[in-house]
């Protein structure tokens, strides 16, 4: 399983290189597919990847990324609103064919898979994106590796003792330290190639380490609704891993962390 999971990590780290180096038209499809599978992952776990709202759930998506790239941010408000409403129109005319925990299960997929999600695509594409963008990744697989080491040599004190008995105090902020010394490290090294960020080094110590306490929040987000539905994967796309959410938990959140960090910040 360890041969597996590494060879399997390796070979991922591989591909984000690649379609992430290359940025535009190639990591905008790959991020919508990853999406949508991420999303059917999650419908298949609420048992609605089938049904009627699960499929206004994969137009929405599809919708989202057609509106992203060919308005930029323009008129996305106004879909999601119609996709609630569609949403919402299917529970009334068919009542009671769905209940309301499949309704907001299926719009509560598409915010937080494909729209989430999707932040990695705009993050690329923002004016320092080249070198920003790695952000995301520092401070999703950064943290887990670093909160993972700090909590097997320091851990004492449980996080989240209930949903997650492994994950200690201690490796959370051992997890926050070393992304946030990760960004910082970046910043040194490629921080004099960023025109859009006054002082890289500051504001990207920052972003990393703000990412990395959501991150962490996304991983027990995800291992709540799977202990939830009683499941121990989302799937089994990656071998060694999972699926797809079972590898980009974190990264759903640190995507828009980043993001929105480093606009207000940078």
């Amino acid at each position: 399983m360890f041969t597996t999971r590494l060879i399997s990590g390796i070979i991922l780290v591989l591909l984000a290189v690649f379609f992430v180096g290359q940025g535009g038209l190639l990591l905008f499809a790959v991020t919508a597919l990853i999406s949508l599978i991420g999303l059917f992952e999650l419908y298949r776990v609420l048992k609605i990847e089938t049904r009627s709202v699960g499929v206004v759930g994969y137009i929405t998506a599809l919708s989202y990324y057609g509106i992203l790239w060919w308005e930029g941010q323009q008129h996305l408000t106004l879909m999601i609103i119609l996709s609630l409403m569609a949403m919402m129109s299917l529970y009334v005319f068919t009542f009671p064919k769905y209940k309301t925990e499949e309704i907001t299960g299926a719009f509560f997929g598409v915010c937080y898979v494909p729209v989430m999600l999707s932040f990695l695509y705009q993050t690329r594409e923002m004016q320092d994106g080249a070198y920003a963008v790695w952000l995301i990744f520092l401070s999703s697989w950064g943290c887990d590796t670093c909160a993972y080491c700090s909590g097997m040599l320091l851990g004492k004190h449980r996080l989240a003792p209930v949903l997650s008995p492994k994950k200690s105090i201690e490796g959370a902020v051992g997890g926050t330290v070393g992304a946030a010394l990760l960004g910082f490290l970046f910043a040194s090294v490629f921080g004099g190639q960023m025109r859009g960020i006054s002082d890289p080094k500051l504001v990207c110590t920052a972003a990393c380490a703000i990412a990395a306490v959501i991150s962490q929040i996304g991983d027990l987000a995800a291992s709540a609704i799977k202990r939830n539905h009683d499941i121990k994967d989302y799937g089994h796309l990656i071998p060694g891993h999972g699926g797809i959410l079972d590898r980009f938990d974190s990264m759903i959140f640190t995507a828009p962390a980043i993001f929105f960090a480093l606009t207000f910040l940078g």
